[in-house]
């Protein structure tokens, strides 16, 4: 048996001719492609504009500047997500304050939100991100509520979650920025849809997509080839090169096409995962926290108790990669890295989800033997090291 990894993009032929067809067309950059896959993808979330970045740490950056956050500028990120959006706040000098999260679920709730703007003493923020962890959006409704009462601005960081929805019976699909300013994206191989890097930024608010396209490019203003004086450009703010080429674009055409196939075989992993482990109380799973979410599945996330084995948590996980099977940390706690170590607080949901979490093998290619093996040997090396007190 092959190594299974922990996460893992899905090509097929169809992918490989959109590809093919565009590296003989006669765009390889800011064409057509780009155009059709930023429609599409509104379409798909349900948002009204959509702009597609280099990468969704770029999206973030780009969505950070839009709302107009500046250098002492209030902003509360999650303690668990990847470092992207505490970077690019960092890099804009704004003030960060971590939230904590549920030790379980590793998401940011509307109470440790809360918690974070009490003990800090924080009395005025610019924006809070939140981050739906493993492909859940939770709590998106009260969220909205806290944002529209602060009076200030709520960046979804959904790169986990595009294909869930907040609600299935009204099929709401996150990123339709019902529930928030912006919502961004990432199409990184082990994501939802791959165009090898790539990212996405989504609103339904004109004057944010107005600012965001100048950001993407330069700060540049052009005019439409069709317009008189076309070739006269005017540079309007200070911006980046954050453009998506077109070979990416007509990678995520094909791959948005099957957005919802590689969910439900996301799903079918994460239910053969659930039957293996019910029986064994020492393992938590990540679930929905109501019947009306639907999660992306991005991650299947477990939790155990770590202290209760006679091998630390680094051993556990070279055993299992001894045994060809890749698991991952999502994530270690960004207020414990060394840049951002200074936050004030202990969050022990952060620290205890940290201690106790494992991300492990879960994408849309996984076979049933594949997923046998990976249950029965994380079952077996909890028993065999459980200490006799535990």
């Amino acid at each position: 048996m092959n190594y299974i990894r922990y996460g893992s993009q899905t090509i097929d032929k169809s992918d490989i001719k959109s590809v093919s067809k565009c590296l003989t067309s006669n765009f390889l950059t800011t064409g057509p492609e780009i155009i059709k896959f930023e429609k599409n993808f509104s379409k798909y979330t349900g948002s009204k504009y959509a702009l597609a970045c280099s990468n969704g740490t770029a999206a973030l950056h780009i969505a950070f500047l839009s709302i107009g956050l500046k250098k002492n500028d209030n902003v509360i990120l999650p303690a668990i997500n990847f470092i992207a959006a505490a970077n690019m706040s960092n890099l804009i000098g704004a003030k960060i304050f971590f939230a904590d999260v549920d030790e379980i679920s590793g998401q940011m709730t509307p109470k440790t939100l809360l918690e974070c703007l009490k003990k800090n003493k924080i009395k005025k923020i610019k924006a809070f991100c939140t981050m739906h962890h493993g492909g859940m959006p939770n709590n998106a409704r009260e969220f909205y509520k806290i944002k529209k009462k602060l009076k200030c601005y709520l960046i979804e960081d959904s790169c986990h979650a595009l294909g869930g929805m907040y609600s299935k019976k009204k099929k709401e699909y996150v990123g339709n920025c019902k529930y928030a300013d912006i919502s961004t994206f990432s199409f990184h191989p082990v994501k939802s849809i791959t165009t090898g890097e790539g990212g996405m930024l989504v609103t339904n608010k004109k004057n944010l997509i107005e600012r965001a396209r100048l950001l993407r490019n330069h700060g540049m203003y052009k005019k439409n080839l069709k317009q008189k004086n076309n070739w006269f450009y005017q540079i309007k703010s200070i911006g980046f090169n954050y453009r998506m080429n077109e070979i990416q674009a007509s990678l995520g055409i094909s791959q948005l096409k099957k957005l919802n196939k590689f969910i439900k075989q996301r799903n079918y992993v994460a239910i053969k995962y659930k039957s293996l482990f019910k029986m064994y109380d020492f393992i938590n799973q990540l679930s929905e926290s109501n019947n009306d979410l639907k999660s992306a599945w991005h991650l299947f996330i477990i939790n155990f108790n770590f202290k209760s084995l006679k091998i630390s948590k680094d051993e556990f996980i070279q055993k299992l990669h001894k045994k060809k099977i890749g698991v991952q940390v999502h994530y270690i706690p960004n207020n414990i890295q060394p840049l951002y170590s200074k936050n004030k607080f202990k969050l022990t949901g952060a620290r205890k989800y940290f201690e106790n979490s494992l991300s492990i093998p879960i994408y849309p290619n996984l076979k049933i033997n594949e997923i046998n093996k990976v249950a029965n040997s994380i079952i077996k090396l909890i028993i065999k090291y459980k200490k006799k007190n535990h």
